[in-house]
């Protein structure tokens, strides 16, 4: 007997120490076999759901027997033993009404049931050919043998739970981060029913999105038994869809007949599963399964797809607001575009024509879609000619309103110098502009721009400045070179428009010359940056229209332009620029 007790702890420990299921099954009867003989052997399961027996594993069975056997509880010798919790030890079947032949030829049978934690899962069935091959002594040994494989197999469906567990949210993961991949929301709605099948295996899913305006389920996508069905809007709090969606819970339903909720709009179904689509708290839809079985849902069910929808609900509300985002991008390029035609539209597209021996040249480019700055070309009186250049502080469309406003009022006032020269004098062109714009209380703006009144008449040139970068002169041009002056920029300071209510701002006067050039930038072109934030500064500035002052105005404005780009290099425009060139040939 001492012998007996240590080969069954010995048997014990090996069968509790292997986790595979599929392993562990095939060594039991090998384990057993060297406690007893036997002709057929199988270990019977019990699926708690249907409450039938069926062989898991088996020994000596006929191959169609062991596949299709289906046993109740409380029939058969298996089912007896099962039902009463009892081993069960018959040596002449032929005398016992309870038996059912399985194994053709089989004289005796024992059977001893499966228990762990007070219920039964199992059986073990023995059988020999040979009738009273059974003792007490068997039943006794595999009453304790059928402790330890008890426990073993519970371990390996556990291990089994627990490793299907761990791929199921490798799937998820894996799942997760296709969804985040599709921006298209049909796409990515077809996407998911075809994904969700890896994780549950459904015969009808719909996707439901919620219309929060109507406060409506729609009905995104469905399948039923691998055909496309059509669903009715569901009004939120409606059949278990819209309770589920206004309660923000999964509802579970084994048996729909049994729920007051349903609604019955598929005619097949039995039993119902409905998660919401959470984001943040909010519900945007609802994945809604369902099954023509009654209970053909579990809780892990549940808990899986409750996980596949917190990742589908954020891939679906990026989805949305990419559409949204798609078409706000396509309207604000349209509008875009429109305002670019109506700011260019807004620049003069040259000098008044009936100014002779002046050779006048600006361009501007945008940092942005649209800029800041300005330029204008003005003739308020015969004989005349103003230059306005001017910086807004900021870029893009605020700027770019805020431009045209500016270029407007400079506009106006320039042209009511006809009726009132001694108020409408550069400096009282600013004055005015900078009254208006403090008046209109945009602090967070202001505009630098340098006002030049030309008067071919009495040859000369009025300048005032609000802070734009300082204009530079050349005279001498058609001289001889050593009568010729260098390029040199001409101090004029003053306060930015809009930024100080009352201030006024100095006039100085030049006298013009013939071969005289005066060019006049934003700050754009002296503080372009390259790849190391070094500016293209004054100096280079100088140089590019000392060695191009003998071309023509157009020429002068493009070396310059095209000095800071290839100074700039690679590095992206980091502001406005607009450069204006006057060459004074009278």
């Amino acid at each position: 007997m001492r012998e007996l007790v240590i080969t069954l702890f010995e048997l014990g420990r090996e069968v509790t120490s292997v986790l595979d299921l599929d392993e562990l099954l095939p060594k039991i009867p090998q384990l057993i076999a060297r406690l007893t003989r036997f002709n057929a052997f199988a270990v019977y399961l019990l699926d708690e759901k249907t409450g039938l027996l069926s062989v898991a594993y088996s020994v000596g069975y006929p191959d169609t027997v062991a596949r299709g056997l289906r046993v109740k509880v409380g029939e058969g010798l298996v089912g007896a033993a099962v039902a009463e919790g009892k081993p069960l030890l018959v040596n002449d079947v032929s005398l016992d009404d309870r038996y059912v032949e399985a194994v053709p030829g089989s004289n005796a049978e024992i059977v001893v049931p499966l228990r762990r934690k007070g219920r039964v899962i199992g059986a073990l069935n023995l059988l020999s050919d040979t009738v009273g091959q059974f003792t007490e002594v068997d039943e006794m040994i595999l009453r304790q043998f059928g402790a330890h494989v008890a426990v073993a197999i519970e371990n390996a469906r556990l291990f089994e739970h627990e490793r299907e567990y761990t791929s199921t949210l490798e799937t998820l993961s894996e799942i997760g981060r296709e969804f985040a991949s599709i921006l298209d929301l049909d796409q990515l709605l077809t996407k998911i029913l075809n994904l969700t099948r890896r994780v549950i295996d459904y015969r009808t899913f719909g996707i439901l999105l919620l219309n929060e305006e109507t406060e409506e389920l729609e009905m995104q996508v469905a399948v039923r038994f691998g055909d496309k069905v059509e669903i009715p809007k569901i009004k939120l709090g409606q059949g278990l869809v819209g309770y589920a969606a206004l309660h923000k819970q999964a509802v579970l339903v084994p048996d729909v007949s049994k729920d007051p909720r349903y609604l019955k709009l598929v005619e097949e179904t039995r039993s119902e599963l409905v998660v919401p689509l959470l984001v943040q708290d909010r519900c945007i839809g609802v994945f809604d399964l369902e099954s023509p079985e009654l209970d053909a849902f579990k809780k892990s069910d549940a808990e899986i797809l409750t996980l596949l929808a917190s990742q589908a609900a954020v891939a679906i509300e990026n989805a949305r607001l990419y559409k949204q985002i798609r078409a706000n991008e396509a309207r604000l390029e349209r509008e875009l575009r429109f305002a670019q035609r109506v700011q260019a539209a807004l620049m003069p597209a040259g000098p008044p024509k009936r100014i002779k021996g002046v050779d006048v040249a600006a361009r501007l480019a945008p940092a942005r879609e649209l800029g800041g700055d300005l330029y204008d070309f003005l003739a308020p009186e015969p004989n005349s000619l103003v230059v306005a250049v001017g910086d807004v502080s900021g870029k893009g469309v605020p700027a770019a309103l805020y431009s045209a406003f500016v270029g407007e009022l400079v506009r106006s006032r320039t042209f009511r110098r006809r009726y009132a020269p001694e108020r409408f004098s550069p400096g009282g062109v600013l004055a005015s502009t900078n009254s208006i714009l403090c008046e209109r209380q945009l602090e967070e703006y202001y505009c630098t721009l340098c006002y030049a009144l030309f008067d071919f008449k009495r040859r000369n040139v009025t300048v005032a400045n609000s802070g734009l970068p300082y204009f530079v002169r050349v005279r001498g041009i058609n001289r001889p070179p050593e009568e010729r002056e260098p390029a040199v920029q001409i101090e004029l300071s003053g306060l930015p428009l809009g930024s100080f209510p009352g201030s006024t701002y100095d006039e100085l006067t030049l006298d013009l010359r013939a071969g005289d050039l005066y060019v006049f930038c934003s700050d754009g072109i002296f503080e372009a940056n390259d790849l190391q934030l070094r500016e293209f500064g004054t100096q280079r500035l100088l140089k590019v229209i000392e060695e191009s002052k003998e071309k023509p105005a157009k020429d002068i404005v493009d070396a310059i332009f095209d000095a800071v780009a290839e100074f700039r290099g690679e590095a992206l425009p980091n502001d406005d620029m607009t450069a204006v060139a006057v060459k004074i040939d009278l």
